[in-house]
């Protein structure tokens, strides 16, 4: 019996990886064609109106 090449493996995910992660990143271009390229966290929205507890942290205890 042959035994697995590992390595080969993995360089296969990593390129199934990459290329899946690139026609993502076209998809998205294509869909805001304003030419603006967002961050993954900026159009996912979930920090947008959400306070931060720095503000909270810095007050002094009276």
């Amino acid at each position: 019996m042959a035994k697995p090449n590992y390595a080969f493996a993995k360089r296969q995910r990593d390129l199934a990886k990459k290329q899946k992660k690139e026609e993502k990143r076209q998809r998205k271009t294509e869909e805001n064609p304003e030419g603006a390229e967002t961050s993954e966290l900026d159009s996912s929205g979930d920090t947008e109106g959400e306070p931060t507890s720095d503000a909270s942290e810095n007050q002094p205890d009276n």
